[in-house]
C-alpha cells in the first residue's frame, strides 16, 4: 500500500514538474508564441496592408526570442479576451499589459519595465470646457472605454458620474471622441502623446497625470518556471541598456 502511494505522489510531483515547463516546451517547438492587440501605438501595432506587427513590445519580443534561439509567432488578441488567451494556452506569453489586481487573480505578471501614467483626451475646440479631470465628472458628459482594458475599469472610479459609453475593438475609445459621440477618453500617456500628433484635433487634459501604473508581461499563473526566466532576462536587459535604448528609438520615457 504504501508502495502504490509512494507511486502515486511520484507521478503527481512529475506531472506538476511538467505543467509548469512551458519553458522546455517553447524550446522543444522551436517557437515561442506572443499574444498582442496590435492596437496601441506604439507599443503595438498592425499594419492592415502586411499583417506585420511593429512597435516596442514587439521589438522587445523578438530580441527574447533570438535570446532564447527560437523563433516568435504573433498572436492576435483582443483586449476584452487578452487574460483568457494566456488561460486557454492560446499563447505563451503576452506584450504588455498594465498589472491591476483583476488580471493577477488569473494570470502571472513578470518582471515590470515600463511605467506610465493616465490622462484624459478631449477635442482641442473642447478643451477650455474640458480643463480638468473634475469637468468631465459630470452626469451630461459622456466618457468612451474600450472593453477589457484597465482603462475601463479606472474610468467608473475617476468619473463616477459621468456616462460611461464602452466600445469592442477593433473600435477604440478615442475615436468615439473624434466622431462626436463622446466627450473625452482616458488612456495611458504613452498612447496620449502619439494620438494628438496622428490626430491634430485631439488634446490632452493639462491636469496632471493620475493612476501610475507598471507594465508587465503576462505568463501563466503557475508556471513559475517560465516567469522567472522571463523575468530574469528582463532583469539581464534593464543592466545592458537595452530597454534604455528601445525607449530612446520610440520616444518614450518611463515614469
Amino acid at each position: 500500500m504504501k508502495r502504490i502511494l509512494g507511486l502515486i505522489i511520484l507521478l503527481i510531483m512529475t506531472s506538476a514538474v511538467n505543467a509548469e515547463s512551458k519553458l522546455q516546451t517553447i524550446k522543444k517547438n522551436g517557437e515561442l508564441r506572443v499574444g498582442t492587440t496590435g492596437d496601441w501605438d506604439p507599443m503595438s501595432m498592425k499594419d492592415p496592408a502586411t499583417n506585420k506587427y511593429k512597435g516596442f513590445d514587439i521589438d522587445v519580443m523578438r530580441e527574447l526570442a533570438k535570446d532564447m534561439g527560437v523563433k516568435v509567432k504573433f498572436v492576435p488578441a483582443e483586449w476584452k479576451t487578452i487574460v483568457a488567451g494566456i488561460t486557454a494556452d492560446r499563447y505563451d506569453i503576452s506584450t504588455s499589459v498594465t498589472k491591476t489586481p483583476k488580471r493577477a487573480e488569473v494570470a502571472g505578471f513578470t518582471e515590470t519595465y515600463y511605467k506610465y501614467g493616465t490622462v484624459p483626451l478631449v477635442l482641442k475646440k473642447n478643451s477650455k470646457k474640458f480643463s480638468t479631470w473634475k469637468s468631465l465628472n459630470n452626469k451630461d458628459v459622456t466618457i468612451a472605454t474600450t472593453l477589457g482594458t484597465s482603462q475601463e475599469e479606472k474610468a467608473k472610479e475617476f468619473f463616477p458620474k459621468s456616462k460611461l459609453k464602452s466600445v469592442e475593438a477593433p473600435a477604440r475609445d478615442f475615436q468615439e471622441v473624434l466622431a462626436g459621440r463622446a466627450d473625452g477618453n482616458i488612456t495611458s500617456s504613452t498612447e496620449a502623446n502619439k494620438l494628438v500628433i496622428k490626430y491634430p484635433q485631439l488634446t490632452i487634459v493639462n491636469d496632471g497625470e493620475k493612476n501610475p501604473a507598471f507594465l508587465a508581461m503576462m505568463v501563466p499563473k503557475k508556471d513559475k518556471t517560465w516567469n522567472n526566466y522571463v523575468s530574469k532576462w528582463i532583469k539581464e536587459k534593464k543592466a545592458s541598456g537595452f530597454f534604455e535604448t528601445l525607449l530612446a528609438k520610440y520616444n518614450l520615457k518611463s515614469l
